[in-house]
């Protein structure tokens, strides 16, 4: 293993038991990331493990022909492969060369789905997405954004290692009803509270509703209080029975 990988496991257990007085059980995260992974998803990570991309490919064509929906493919296969493979690393089972490889075949996958993603009429509701600061983990909130393209919303994804002003700017000129933040290692936390709180003081009156996700969140389930957002979402298909609650009151308001 190399001392990159090992340095990055040491920061991100350190920060865990000590980030602003929040003190959850390392292990007990690690452990519990994911309960139990459906046996086609573990397949599909066999062959990703394997660097066999193409039966990894053959696995999701053959479980979309066989009535599974773009929704449930990324619920039931993509959502357990990815926490499970996230656990593998921070339980050293897995370099760090093997986490990016499965990731980065994912979004492949995931890439060639795009033009049945987008395919759903439009509702006239608009999201914005990003990871924040040097956050690279973006495949979570990529899926966020897909999970909303799905459901006739226009989502404006604008990728990993974004900065506030480039999310305000975006802000500005989309309009959207909701804005998803996502964050993966806990020492971009900071980040987020100070994104949250530089959109708010930018945008005094226009601010649209904030949420945020990823494993901080998820395994401190107070956290989204502290960094000031307005929603908390734990998947990509909460985030969506969220954002159409959000809508409808939007759109009953006086």
């Amino acid at each position: 293993m190399s001392q990159h990988s090992c340095v990055a496991r040491s920061t991100f257990k350190a920060i865990w038991l000590t980030f602003d007085g929040i003190e959850p059980n390392y292990m007990n995260i690690i452990h519990g990331l994911i309960c139990h992974i459906p046996e086609t998803a573990r397949e599909y990570l066999d062959a990703l493990l394997a660097a066999d991309r193409v039966a990894a490919g053959r696995i999701v064509s053959e479980a979309l022909e066989n009535g599974l929906s773009i929704r449930d493919l990324y619920l039931s296969i993509f959502q357990p492969a990815q926490h499970e493979i996230g656990r593998l690393w921070l339980l050293n089972k897995v370099s760090v060369a093997e986490e990016h490889f499965c990731t980065a075949a994912t979004q492949a996958i995931m890439a060639d789905l795009y033009p049945q993603i987008i395919s759903s009429p439009r509702i006239g509701a608009r999201l914005v997405a990003a990871c924040v600061g040097s956050e690279l983990h973006e495949i979570g909130v990529r899926m966020v954004a897909d999970f909303f393209e799905m459901q006739g919303w226009d989502a404006y994804y604008l990728g990993a290692g974004v900065g506030y002003r480039q999310v305000v700017s975006a802000i500005q000129i989309h309009k959207p009803h909701l804005v998803a933040l996502s964050a993966t290692m806990t020492y971009h936390v900071p980040i987020v509270r100070e994104m949250i709180t530089a959109i708010k003081a930018e945008l005094p009156e226009n601010s649209p509703p904030i949420m945020v996700g990823g494993l901080p969140f998820n395994s401190n389930t107070d956290l989204w209080h502290d960094v000031g957002a307005d929603h908390w979402a734990r998947d990509a298909a909460d985030a969506i029975t969220l954002a159409q609650h959000l809508l409808t009151q939007f759109r009953t308001a006086p």
